[in-house]
């Protein structure tokens, strides 16, 4: 005979008052198999600290940490953390002055859009009142998801291929009545077009200069996926200043930056470069990486983007890399601008931000970057690519001796103008 017990007897049916009968056992009631139960989970719990079977995240004591308020991206129910007091340094100017209600009204009258006010930036009166604004290109839709931006993620519509005459237009009436001296031109990522959207980027370009000669213009591009022929579009048209931002350290970009490549961005700063052409790049500091890292990445920058400054050749004839030029080499070029600003978290389902850097050490940062070899170095709590645009154009572009000649040209057509007048009016028999 097996002495083994029947383990039918110790599972209740839970739809009568007593146990099913197993091999001539004589059912009992339920109240001695709860007792039987009770007794054999606790030797169970005393053997194992943790329940056999069913949910393996269980756990009889409370947890060590939880993690379940540090999830990012999730919807309703969770707890987020809980954002950060901004310090007394992170103080946004109300903006006014006459600068900034004549470009006011000129967009209010015209019922154009600026990046400025759409973003809330924190500039915005006082680069609208330099003559400084910054607005966007190829929709509203970005075909990717970086960490840090709050712009719609998803497939863009169809490509608008009028966008570059309506632009155009646009910056006219603000450059003829609003006295716009500076314009930032950005754009989403269109990964799905087979040239990133380079064509109306570069259409955008030749047309804007066209219509405003003595307009700076500035473009804040994407990498174009590595497709460097779609590049030499943009470069083609000749902007004032090419930027494109690193965002940040090489370490954190698969959290901030996943669809893009460190090295393929210092490929681009390259590149323009090499073609003698404004290169630019800015960086956001407070969203995880530390004080030496911002430093090799200053250095990286400036060894990665270095080229002989003589070197004008085609990127299209010129597949393969130069040799890097000695950077003792006095025609030796590299990035000229770079902007460290404060990265401040759009909503509680970006990332985190993980200190507030303080002024002093922005300072730290200039000095820094200066060193290394910068041209102009724009670091502050609240400094983002557009600010102080309009002085990097003035510095290291031509647009200065294009402003003069259309301000001699003018002057030269209304004298001309005046000249036929004052003939006519001689020439007529008094009255």
């Amino acid at each position: 005979m097996n002495d083994r017990p029947h383990h039918a007897n110790l599972t209740p049916d839970h739809g009568s008052d007593e146990s099913p009968t197993d091999a001539g056992v004589t059912p009992q009631p339920r109240a001695a198999f709860a007792t039987a139960s009770k007794s054999s989970l606790d030797r169970t719990q005393s053997r194992h600290p943790r329940p056999l079977g069913g949910d393996p995240l269980r756990r009889i004591d409370p947890p060590v940490v939880s993690l379940t308020p540090m999830v990012l991206n999730n919807h309703g129910g969770v707890d987020h953390l809980a954002p950060k007091r901004k310090p007394s340094w992170i103080r946004a100017r109300v903006p006014g002055g006459e600068g900034y209600n004549r470009l006011k009204s000129i967009l209010t009258e015209h019922s154009l859009h600026t990046v400025c006010e759409e973003a809330g930036c924190p500039n915005m009166g006082e680069c609208w009142s330099r003559g400084v604004a910054t607005i966007m290109i190829l929709g509203d839709t970005c075909t990717r998801a970086c960490g840090f931006c709050n712009v719609k993620t998803g497939r863009p519509p169809s490509l608008d291929k009028d966008e570059p005459r309506r632009v155009a237009e646009s910056l006219r009436l603000m450059y003829e009545g609003a006295r716009l001296r500076h314009i930032v031109i950005t754009s989403v990522n269109r990964d799905e077009l087979a040239d990133g959207g380079a064509g109306i980027w570069a259409e955008t370009i030749t047309r804007s200069k066209e219509a405003c000669p003595g307009l700076s213009i500035e473009v804040l591009i994407p990498d174009f996926e590595g497709n460097w022929p779609a590049l030499q579009m943009v470069i083609d048209a000749r902007p004032h200043i090419i930027n494109h931002n690193l965002e940040t350290v090489r370490r954190m970009y698969p959290a901030v930056r996943p669809s893009a490549k460190f090295d393929r961005s210092l490929e681009l700063l390259r590149r323009v470069k090499e073609q003698g052409l404004v290169a630019k790049t800015g960086v956001m500091v407070g969203i995880g990486e530390k004080d030496d890292e911002i430093a090799e990445l200053i250095g990286d920058i400036q060894r990665s983007t270095r080229v002989r400054a003589a070197n004008a050749e085609s990127l299209t004839h010129k597949p393969e890399r130069a040799a890097d030029p000695d950077p003792r080499d006095p025609t030796a070029d590299s990035c000229d601008i770079l902007t460290i600003g404060q990265y401040l978290q759009p909503t509680r389902n970006h990332l985190p931000i993980d200190r507030f850097v303080t002024p002093e050490q922005f300072d730290r940062f200039k000095a820094l970057g200066l060193s290394a070899g910068f041209k102009v170095v724009e670091s502050g709590p609240l400094v983002r690519s557009s600010y102080h645009a309009d002085h990097q154009a003035d510095v290291l572009t031509t647009i200065q001796q294009a402003r003069a000649a259309t301000t001699a040209g003018q002057r030269e057509r209304v004298d001309g103008f005046h000249g036929r007048t004052s003939g006519s009016t001689a020439s007529r028999p008094n009255c």
